[in-house]
């Protein structure tokens, strides 16, 4: 991967790097990788990432999250049958906790749907851009062609971010 990236335009590797910064996904990594030529393995793409860009795992932390919540209220349930907390406040304090838990879970869900949503879409365009290059090959078009579907990607990252 090092060496494909050293082998790129300082156009397209300052422009690689930079969406790889931003990106969230290997996977979106990988699809402007392929995007710009690469021919190496997604595994390849993925430890390259993971080694040069840092990514906190929100999904992770919002996983501790839930796992916490849930044993916070199946304690304050235990208290409650101990005789330790009046019941009608721990039933409150429980509804409250339960509230808060599912809207954890939801952003959870959104934020995976919404990754899934990208993928699909930059999969789309990856395929649909390398198709009109393939077929405009070594026609006088083909490198106004190349920079517009750099602008394309850009944009369609952008919008889906």
């Amino acid at each position: 991967m090092i060496d494909w990236i050293h082998e790129l335009t300082e156009k397209d590797r300052e422009s690689f790097l930079a969406f790889c910064k931003r990106a969230v996904s290997p996977i979106q990594i990988y699809l402007y990788a392929r995007f710009l030529g690469f021919t190496g393995s997604i595994v390849q793409c993925d430890e390259w990432s993971k080694e040069n860009f840092k990514k906190r795992d929100f999904g992770g932390v919002l996983e501790a999250e839930i796992d916490a919540m849930t044993m916070d209220i199946s304690k304050l349930r235990d208290g409650i049958d101990m005789g330790m907390i009046k019941q009608d406040m721990g039933a409150s304090r429980i509804a409250m906790m339960q509230k808060e838990l599912r809207g954890t879970i939801k952003q959870l869900n959104d934020e995976r749907i919404l990754l899934d949503k990208q993928g699909l879409i930059l999969a789309g365009a990856d395929r649909a851009i390398r198709e009109m290059l393939t077929i405009f090959r070594d026609d006088p078009i083909e490198g106004p062609l190349q920079e517009a579907s750099m602008g394309v990607w850009t944009k369609i990252f952008q919008e889906e971010s």
